[in-house]
């Protein structure tokens, strides 16, 4: 009986339900039923969860809360918005902007993990860097289609560091396709310590540079980051 009902679970695909169906304790078949099926869709999503943050490739984060006290909300968004991903329901975008260490990664990986685990949002994390050379590589193998299709997937396209390193032409042409792709139809975070008059500075040709900051600003909140550097705070209160 055990095997039969075990191999009934495999087939529906009841992972939970195969290995732990002895283990409920309950007064009638009904309650029986519930708390197997309750159960059940926990680890289930559970598991969905665990593969979204593994897709997402987010960066480890501290255990503290956030600090808000240094950072510029424009009107039409708030605190919670932000946080919680609402703004990603609207296909709309933020742009992180301050000096090093100021907390813009930070506040993007958390904003990813919530969105995960309340909206169950598919989510990518790359550097700027990291993602024009993957995108590069792609296009050398003759993969750079199934590159943007994975992009095309997402919900959210988390781009950390714009301005730390120039990129050359095809690498800001192919980051600027990225960022044409999403354009209304999923959100980009991008935090960057450069203002948008010196974002030439990296792309390096003032048409596209101009053409990327038109499709991003379209339909996204900028958050201005004031504080200083809080590694380099912690570096000082351990000395």
């Amino acid at each position: 009986m055990k095997e039969l009902i075990q191999g009934y679970a495999k087939r529906l695909k009841l992972s939970w339900t195969r290995e732990h169906f002895e283990e409920i304790k309950a007064d009638s078949n009904e309650e029986y039923l519930l708390k197997l099926f309750e159960q059940e869709i926990y680890h289930r999503e559970e598991r969905k969860v665990n593969l979204l943050l593994k897709q997402a490739q987010l960066p480890k984060t501290g255990t503290q809360p956030f600090e808000w006290q240094h950072i510029q909300i424009p009107q039409g968004i708030d605190r919670s918005s932000v946080l919680e991903g609402h703004f990603i329901r609207e296909k709309e975008n933020l742009i992180l902007y301050g000096g090093v260490g100021t907390g813009k990664t930070y506040l993007s990986t958390l904003i990813g993990m919530n969105a995960i685990r309340t909206f169950g949002s598919r989510i990518k994390f790359f550097t700027v860097a990291s993602l024009v050379n993957h995108l590069m590589e792609a296009n050398q193998k003759g993969n750079l289609q199934k590159a943007f299709n994975q992009i095309k997937k997402l919900d959210l396209l988390i781009l950390d560091e714009l301005g730390y390193i120039p990129l050359n032409k095809q690498g800001a042409e192919l980051l600027f396709q990225v960022i044409s792709m999403c354009y209304e139809t999923r959100s980009i975070i991008i935090t960057t310590n450069l203002q948008f008059g010196q974002w030439n500075h990296v792309f390096g040709d003032p048409i596209l540079t101009e053409a990327v900051i038109d499709r991003l600003i379209h339909h996204s909140h900028l958050l201005v980051f004031t504080g200083d550097s809080f590694r380099y705070k912690e570096s000082l209160l351990s000395q």
